[in-house]
């Protein structure tokens, strides 16, 4: 079982030293001239080279060993329930496999796996209220799961909206996974929930369980929800057309899974990009689901968006950091002070072709990871679940 982690920050000053890339998560700068980061009570203090920066004195020091050091991956869209389990593949410890992918953040999508999930007004408010608390108290593998996401129903209100804003709640799950479908009424309660700071996605595409419907783009479009939620279909895409009508359409986030057509994905990549609008691109996995869990899911987006997509992989890992934390509002996926210490160390796995980690993304290989921190405190050291990476950090002072 996950052991249940205190929400808490490091206490005290974390140095990383001897960085050989460092990446920003920021798309106008993804690559940083720097070989050490200061975090101090778990936030970023400085970005800088170790000469210039004050690392004395440090409660823990990891020497990089010149791997690369990113931001810690955020997955824009998942399905859990409670604690670190899902019963859509009835599988423990799926957060905390993610964690050993990488990820150090998730944001919920909606908690539509839970047998019996509740419909009725009182009940899925209730629902949400429960996993927002759940999950702000509960950190599997120190994972931060951003839960309480109400699938909206029939006959709610302003003042439904209104009552989940001021118990906590800053979520919708996806939009077309309850009774309401249409866009004009969508569209009401996504302005009822934007008026009091709650984010909304809409499913688009496809059916994916029981219960949801066909969502096509001119009901994304007139429900004009803050996230155009796999946008590549979850798993059934919308025409490629359509989609990249949307793109254009649209000025809202554009979010790209795992978990969906991976042609369509490529093609909404291609339309942002010629938009001239990649900050609109957020990655997530939409697990779990009918195909499972897929730990090295956002590793493998960026690498099939590198890969096939032709972005560059510095600007690829910027989707799944920077942007999403930009567009959801998170505390962690910059590398800047003032920024939550969340870091994935990485390095090309061995036996790649590619000689260097950003290459091997670009040839379509995923990265090795060896250690994960959030929030300043090393999580796990090398993942059991990536390849080998060629070198790994080390904790010398601790």
């Amino acid at each position: 079982m996950a052991v249940e982690t205190s929400a808490g920050p490091a206490k005290g000053k974390l140095v990383i030293r001897n960085i050989g890339l460092l990446l920003s998560g920021d798309l106008d700068k993804p690559i940083l001239d720097a070989d050490t980061i200061v975090a101090t009570d778990g936030k970023i203090e400085a970005v800088g080279r170790q000469g210039d920066l004050d690392t004395d004195q440090a409660a823990t020091v990891i020497d990089a060993h010149d791997v690369c050091v990113a931001p810690g991956l955020i997955d824009s869209h998942v399905h859990p329930v409670f604690g670190d389990w899902t019963p859509r593949q009835s599988q423990l410890n799926w957060i905390d496999s993610f964690l050993h992918g990488g990820v150090t953040t998730m944001v919920s999508a909606g908690e539509v796996h839970l047998p019996g999930r509740p419909k009725d007004i009182v009940g899925l408010k209730a629902l949400a209220v429960t996993a927002q608390r759940s999950f702000s108290a509960f950190r599997p593998g120190g994972v931060k799961v951003m839960a309480g996401a109400p699938v909206i129903e029939k006959g709610m209100e302003e003042h439904d909206f209104k009552e989940l804003a001021e118990a906590g709640v800053s979520l919708l799950g996806e939009v077309g996974l309850g009774s309401v479908k249409a866009g004009e009424e969508a569209a009401r309660m996504v302005a009822w929930a934007r008026k009091y700071g709650i984010q909304s996605t809409i499913h688009t595409g496809g059916p994916s369980i029981p219960g949801s419907g066909l969502i096509d783009k001119d009901v994304v479009l007139e429900a004009d929800a803050d996230i155009i939620g796999h946008i590549n279909g979850g798993h059934t895409a919308l025409p490629e057309g359509h989609v990249c009508e949307l793109c254009e359409r649209s000025t809202r986030a554009i979010e790209l899974v795992h978990n969906g057509n991976e042609r369509v994905a490529i093609a909404a990549l291609k339309a942002a990009r010629d938009l001239k609008q990649l900050h609109r691109v957020i990655l997530g996995t939409d697990s779990p689901a009918g195909s499972g869990v897929q730990p090295l899911g956002i590793l493998r987006m960026i690498s099939l968006l590198s890969g096939l997509g032709g972005l560059s992989a510095e600007a690829a890992i910027c989707l799944a950091t920077g942007n999403t934390a930009r567009i959801r509002n998170l505390a962690g996926g910059l590398i800047e002070p003032g920024r939550s210490a969340d870091f994935v160390l990485m390095d090309r796995a061995q036996h790649t072709a590619g000689r260097t980690i950003l290459e091997s993304i670009a040839l379509g290989d995923i990265p090795g990871i060896g250690m994960v921190v959030i929030d300043g405190i090393v999580r796990t050291g090398r993942s059991r679940n990536t390849p080998p990476a060629e070198r790994l950090p080390e904790v010398v002072t601790a």
